[in-house]
C-alpha cells in the first residue's frame, strides 16, 4: 500500500516538491514508476537522493542507470552508486555522454581497479568496447589477446597508443603489436614512438628510421625519457 496521500501514478508528475520526495520515498515505489519520474528534468537534487535510498527501487540495474544519467544527481550520489554496479554497466556509464565528466572519470577509474580481478574473457570484452584510461590500460594487459583487442578498439586513439608505448614497462609484446599493426605502425607519433622504445625490434626500428628525414631523428628522438 502506498505511503503518499494520492496515487502514485499521479505523484510522479506532480509540481510540488514535497509530493515528488514523498512518492520517491514511498515504500510502494516500483520500478517502473521510478523509471518513469527519472524522465523528468526538473526533479530538485533532494528527490533523486530520495530515489536511490527507496529500498523498493535502490538495487534495481535500471534505476541506478537512470539516476547516474539524471543531469540533476548529486555527485555524492552518483559516486556511491558506482560502487555498487557491476563491470559492464560501469563501462556503460564511461561512454554515456550525458554523464557528467568527473562521475565518468570516476567510473573508469574504477573499472581500472577491478582489471586485474577480472577473467581473460571479461578484459577481452572490455578491450574491444572501452575508451579512455580504460582501454589504455588494458594495451599494458599481460595477455597478447588482450592487447590485440584494444589495438581493433575503434575508440582507441593514437594518443593513448604513444602514451602506453612511452611509458616505463611497456612490455615487448605491446610494442611488436603496435609494429605489426597495419593502422598504428603507419602513424608518424606512433613510429616516433616505437623509435625512441628500447624494445622496438631491430628490423621494424630501421624500417620506421627510413622514413623519417635526419632532422626529426635528431630533434623528436634526442630526449628518451620514457613516461612514468
Amino acid at each position: 500500500m502506498s505511503d503518499c496521500a494520492i496515487p502514485l501514478e499521479e505523484a510522479i508528475h506532480s509540481a510540488s516538491a514535497e509530493v515528488l520526495k514523498a512518492a520517491a520515498a514511498d515504500s510502494a515505489l516500483d520500478e517502473d514508476l521510478a523509471l518513469a519520474l527519472l524522465q523528468r528534468s526538473d526533479l530538485p537534487a533532494e528527490v533523486l537522493e530520495q530515489i536511490s535510498k527507496n529500498a523498493a527501487v535502490g538495487n534495481s540495474r535500471k534505476v541506478k542507470l537512470a539516476l547516474l544519467g539524471h543531469a540533476k544527481t548529486p555527485r555524492h550520489v552518483s559516486l556511491a552508486l558506482l560502487r555498487k554496479l557491476f563491470t559492464f554497466d560501469l563501462m556503460k556509464v564511461a561512454l554515456t555522454p550525458l554523464v557528467a565528466g568527473d562521475i565518468k572519470a570516476a567510473a573508469e577509474e574504477a573499472l581500472i581497479k577491478r582489471l586485474e580481478s577480472l577473467s581473460l574473457g571479461e578484459r577481452i570484452s572490455l578491450a574491444r568496447r572501452a575508451a579512455g584510461r580504460v582501454v589504455g590500460a588494458l594495451l599494458h594487459d599481460p595477455e597478447t589477446r588482450v592487447i590485440h583487442a584494444a589495438l581493433e578498439n575503434p575508440r582507441l586513439t593514437e594518443g593513448l597508443v604513444v602514451r602506453a608505448l612511452m611509458k616505463n614497462g611497456a612490455s615487448a609484446a605491446l610494442v611488436l603489436a603496435v609494429c605489426e599493426h597495419p593502422k598504428w605502425s603507419l602513424r608518424y607519433e606512433i613510429r616516433v614512438a616505437l623509435l625512441r622504445n628500447e624494445k622496438t625490434p631491430v628490423r621494424f626500428a630501421q624500417e620506421f628510421a627510413e622514413t623519417l628525414s635526419s632532422t626529426t631523428l635528431n630533434k623528436r628522438l634526442g630526449a628518451k625519457t620514457p613516461i612514468s
